[in-house]
């Protein structure tokens, strides 16, 4: 059974007591090894949960007062079931409340509840820590309001909670991964259907190692707007000739040189990056079933200059981390996770080259970038839990 930080549990005997009897849900962060843009094209993912895991402590009221405490940020917020709305002035609550107000929507009644949040899923790196929180929050009330709710239902709330309360258009990898985890597996998703599978992920004497740029750059939303729209520009050059066509999941490089490279080069190299991911990452699964990390490896660099050449989502930072580690030998395979213009490097390197590597990187990058070089090492862990029922 998972532990949980045990002062989440003293912070809540402290602000409410011990005559209720609270449950704790643990929900892990997310790294996602290849398939990058592809959620969107109706294509694959290969994330996995990781070590790393928002906790919250919850229990019920007699009344529909919600009382929330964010441990990490010593923050505490209150309101009612009947009064819940997106919070302007401070952000956490909302992936509470947006969970929250999806079991309203059940037309049940819901009493208030108590509830301490805490997490160890860095935010800001791209892992999801947002898509922890919800998940958490959508089992606890789940266990405590008796909805029965299947996983894939709990997935789809902790999507509409980002949607409607963060205001962040997701896909749905991000919950998909932190509910569905399991602990040394990769899922298989395909965003078309939602249909999964478990492919085996055992690094032996390798390490998941992500590189954090501590970069955003403000072209982020734009460009990935931009991205969307050229990709379905293509869609509809090709459904022109082929009118099965309905993403780019449909499309192959054949169709791309007869109906767009010729009439628009850009919208051809945007779409045939997608085309070949969604391709690499069938491959790459192969590679896993056969357990060839090397294979996989290679897979993972062609994937970075292939977003960084033809999709134009890196940056400077990002490609600096590939680049500096692309012929090291000790490291397998590396490359830019995310929608990119900053966020981490995932990298699988060698577990005794870890320390020399960041030696020689963290003073390289820094007096290069002018910015900070953080690191994880992470591992694939099991997804959304129940680790204690009671205190």
């Amino acid at each position: 059974m998972s532990t949980y930080p045990k002062e989440i549990l003293q912070t809540y005997t402290t602000v409410f007591g011990t005559t209720t009897k609270p449950v704790i849900v643990r929900s892990p962060g997310r790294i996602n090894i290849i398939g990058e843009h592809t959620d969107y094209n109706e294509g694959f993912v290969l994330p996995g949960a990781i070590d790393k895991a928002a906790y919250l402590i919850v229990a019920l009221r007699d009344d529909d007062e919600i009382h929330l405490v964010a441990q990490d940020l010593n923050e505490e917020y209150r309101t009612y079931v009947n009064d819940i709305a997106p919070t302007i002035n401070t952000s956490w609550p909302n992936y509470i409340l947006g969970a929250v107000a999806q079991f309203k929507k059940l037309g049940i009644a819901l009493k208030g509840f108590n509830a301490v949040l805490q997490s160890d899923v860095p935010i800001g790196a791209g892992l999801s820590s947002s898509a922890a929180v919800e998940c958490a929050t959508v089992f606890a009330l789940n266990h405590l309001y008796n909805t029965q709710l299947d996983r894939i239902a709990m997935v789809k709330m902790a999507q509409r909670a980002e949607h409607e309360y963060a205001g962040v258009m997701c896909g749905i990898m991000d919950q998909f991964a932190s509910m569905m985890g399991k602990q040394d597996h990769l899922i298989k998703l395909d965003c078309k259907t939602l249909e999964y599978t478990y492919v085996p992920f055992k690094l032996e004497g390798m390490k998941l190692l992500l590189l954090n740029t501590n970069v955003k750059h403000s072209l982020a939303s734009s460009a990935y707007n931009d991205r969307r729209n050229e990709c379905s520009t293509a869609v509809a050059m090709v459904a022109k000739h082929q009118p099965n066509v309905s993403s780019l999941r449909d499309v192959s490089e054949a169709m791309l040189d007869a109906y767009v490279k010729p009439y628009d080069t850009l919208i051809d190299m945007r779409s045939r990056f997608v085309v070949q991911e969604i391709q690499r990452l069938v491959d790459a699964c192969n590679h896993l079933n056969h357990n060839d990390i090397a294979a996989l490896g290679s897979k993972m660099f062609a994937t970075h200059y292939g977003l960084s050449n033809m999709y134009a989502v890196s940056c400077k930072e990002l490609d600096w981390l590939v680049d500096h580690v692309k012929d090291n030998t000790n490291v397998i395979g590396a490359r830019m996770m995310g929608g990119g213009f900053g966020g981490c490097t995932i990298n699988i390197i060698k577990e005794e080259a870890i320390v020399p590597l960041l030696e020689a990187l963290q003073p390289a990058y820094e007096s290069a970038m002018q910015l900070p070089l953080t690191s994880y090492v992470v591992s694939i862990d099991q997804g959304t839990s129940l680790i204690e029922t009671y205190v």
